[in-house]
């Protein structure tokens, strides 16, 4: 079904960045239209998603072009819950970037930059096309590339290096695979692509070109062995940015291989072994790294490594089960890791620093903040019924079914290990005594009321979300499973784009 519909949460959020480049250096007034812009986006998504979750997948040809000749723009329920979930995580960002931002960043055109980012993950969600999803990826690499660099501090310059030179990396291996799959097919439409996929004769050629995307998205995504680059890079920009970042972009990349190895590639048994083997390496570097670190920021860093293990490990194991476990766990994750970083920011305001050695008193003095903080954590943990539970168990049961026992395992130690690793940051950044060696520099108790409020919000609509997804988990079942049903059968959406 045509609906133009479809790409006004991309237009909603490029119209607001052009109109703050008009207000330069009116800072408060980019802080205004950023809120009502991610306010109007999320409306726009949450009506997106509801037609199509409650209808049918929409489709609309860019410039009447019709598929496969021209770019096509593709709402279906994976596609229309992330971007769902990009608005809702957006909107608290740019709600605690009004105060958590400084204005020196923000007159160096932060808000229109962050916009952009936004915009360009809506768009690679809602393309149809490869190659468009290709120059989507272009867009969110050099809005994130900015947004990282704001600033210029020596330790945002070398984590940015990072950040980029293994994007580009990236970026080249997907390019490359696309140049691959336009030789033996002639086509980049992704419908197209699936019909056309499986009728090549020398399928070698088809499995090498999907090694070229999983390496490439494997990047993107901070699997196993290439999830280096994350934790060098995510704890050196300000907090909004690295929420936008820990949430979003390596989700990105997942989105990617659930939409390429179950649209275009439908994984053999040697591809599925190797997502389960990544899977169960990224859950436990993830973990181990995580146990080392005294900087609340980079422990949350290795722990989104950690956490993509699950997600990657039920791509690996294939069956219905396993797909609903690891698109339940990507909804749960996108909310829970944005918020930790908006923590990390928060609990920076209170002590000055996010040293956990140096930190401890947070609970006495701000007992309620220290309440929400914890529900946030404890759905990190997984601790039952919150949001971070339920998944496992579809993941462990899958697991079980398949016989991937060290999958089973990776499962259980990454839990234990996100476990204690939260026990030991309540310990000592909530309720032990804080330290007389330390000078405490509390930012937050000379704010203003509206401005506390600008920092405390967000937190607390993320918390609100969370606690949706935990005690309302039947309804998130549900989108998982319509979402699982619609990779495993992809007939419905090659007639929606092709109408065959």
């Amino acid at each position: 079904m045509i609906d133009n519909e479809i790409i006004a949460t991309v237009l909603v959020h490029l119209f607001t960045a052009i109109i703050q480049l008009g207000f330069w250096r009116k800072t408060v007034t980019q802080r205004v239209l950023s809120i009502i812009g991610c306010m109007a986006g999320f409306i726009l998504a949450l009506h997106l998603f509801t037609k199509v979750f409650n209808g049918t997948i929409l489709t609309m040809n860019a410039a009447n072009w019709e598929a496969p000749f021209g770019i096509v723009f593709v709402a279906d329920t994976l596609s229309t819950t992330l971007v769902l979930l990009t608005s809702i995580a957006a909107l608290a960002v740019s709600i605690f970037s009004a105060t958590g931002v400084g204005r020196a960043r923000m007159l160096y055109g932060y808000f229109p930059i962050f916009h952009f980012l936004i915009m360009g993950l809506n768009g690679a969600f809602l393309t149809g096309d490869i190659f468009n999803l290709y120059v989507w990826f272009e867009v969110i690499i050099i809005a994130s590339f900015v947004l990282l660099t704001l600033g210029g501090r020596k330790a945002q310059l070398e984590g940015a290096v990072k950040y980029m030179a293994l994007n580009i990396l990236a970026s080249t291996f997907f390019l490359t695979g696309i140049g691959i799959l336009y030789g033996i097919t002639g086509t980049l439409n992704m419908a197209d692509l699936a019909l056309k996929i499986p009728k090549v004769a020398d399928q070698s050629i088809v499995n090498l070109t999907s090694m070229f995307f999983l390496i490439g998205f494997g990047i993107k995504s901070a699997v196993f062995p290439l999830y280096f680059w994350l934790p060098s890079s995510y704890h050196t920009p300000p907090s909004a940015v690295a929420a936008t970042f820990g949430g979003l972009l390596t989700k990105v990349g997942l989105y990617a291989i659930f939409r390429v190895f179950t649209l275009i590639f439908e994984p053999n048994e040697f591809i599925k072994t190797v997502f389960i083997t990544m899977g169960v390496m990224t859950i436990l570097t993830g973990a181990f790294g995580a146990i080392i670190k005294d900087n609340i920021r980079r422990m949350f860093s290795y722990l989104i490594v950690c956490h993509i293990g699950f997600i990657i490990g039920g791509i690996g194991l294939y069956t219905k089960i396993a797909l609903m476990g690891a698109i339940f766990y990507l909804i749960h994750d996108i909310i829970i890791k944005t918020n930790l970083f908006l923590i990390a920011g928060l609990i920076r305001q209170l002590r000055g620093t996010m040293n956990m050695t140096k930190l401890g008193g947070i609970y006495a003095a701000y007992p309620k903040i220290s309440l929400l903080i914890a529900l946030v954590l404890f759905s990190l943990a997984g601790i039952p019924p919150l949001s971070g539970f339920w998944p496992k168990i579809y993941l462990i049961e899958a697991a079980f079914a398949s016989k991937n026992y060290f999958f089973i395992v990776s499962i259980i130690i990454g839990s234990f290990i996100t476990l204690y690793v939260i026990a030991k940051l309540c310990g000592q950044v909530f309720w032990k005594n804080a330290s007389t060696d330390v000078d405490i520099i509390d930012s937050f108790e000379p704010l203003k009321f509206h401005k506390k409020v600008l920092l405390v919000l967000p937190i607390g609509i993320l918390a609100f979300t969370t606690l949706y997804i935990g005690l309302n988990a039947e309804m998130i079942i549900k989108v998982a499973d319509k979402i699982s049903t619609e990779m495993l059968d992809t007939r419905p959406y090659i007639k929606a784009v092709l109408g065959k």
